[in-house]
C-alpha cells in the first residue's frame, strides 16, 4: 500500500522511489522509449532504482551522496541508437505525468521542470543541437501529459 497522499508533495527518498518505479513501469512498457530501457541498456531496476533515487534525492534534497557521471550512460544509448528530441519529449512527458499522478507542490514543481532541464541539456550535449521550441513557442515542444493515464507492467 502506497502512502502518499495525490495532493502531498514529494517529501524524501521513499516517496521519490514510488515516483521511479511508476516512472520506470510507464517508460519500460512505452514504444518510442522502452527499447532503449529493456533491448539496448538492458536495465535491471532493482539494480538502478537506488542509484538514480540518490541522484534524485541529491538533485531535490541535497541528501544523497551520487557521484557519478550521469551523462556516460547517455552517451552510450546515444552511440547504440540516436536519441532525437521526440524520445526526449516523451520521457519528459512520462516523468511530469508519474509526479503529477501521485503529488503536488514545491517539490514536486522543482522536480518536473529539474527534469526538462536534463532532458534539455542531455538532448542538446548529445546532439550538439538545441531542442524544439516549447510548446506555445513555435513548435511543439516537450508537452507535458499530466492527464496521461500511466499503464505499467506487471
Amino acid at each position: 500500500m502506497n502512502h502518499f497522499a495525490a495532493d502531498a508533495d514529494i517529501r524524501g527518498r521513499a516517496d521519490l522511489e514510488v515516483v521511479l518505479r511508476r516512472f520506470y513501469g510507464a517508460a519500460f512498457a512505452d514504444r518510442r522509449i522502452g527499447p532503449f530501457f529493456t533491448e539496448i541498456a538492458g536495465t535491471d531496476l532493482d539494480v538502478h532504482l537506488p542509484r538514480i533515487t540518490d541522484f534524485w534525492e541529491r538533485a531535490l534534497f541535497r541528501g544523497a551522496d551520487y557521484r557519478r557521471d550521469a551523462f556516460a550512460p547517455h552517451a552510450a544509448l546515444h552511440s547504440a541508437r540516436a536519441m532525437t528530441a521526440e524520445d526526449f519529449g516523451r520521457w519528459v512527458q512520462l516523468w511530469r505525468a508519474a509526479i503529477d499522478g501521485l503529488h503536488r507542490g514545491p517539490n514536486a514543481e522543482r522536480a518536473k521542470a529539474q527534469g526538462e532541464r536534463i532532458a534539455l541539456a542531455l538532448h542538446k550535449r548529445l546532439t550538439g543541437a538545441d531542442a524544439p521550441p516549447a510548446a506555445g513557442e513555435g513548435g511543439p515542444g516537450f508537452v507535458p501529459l499530466a492527464a496521461l493515464e500511466l499503464r505499467t507492467v506487471a
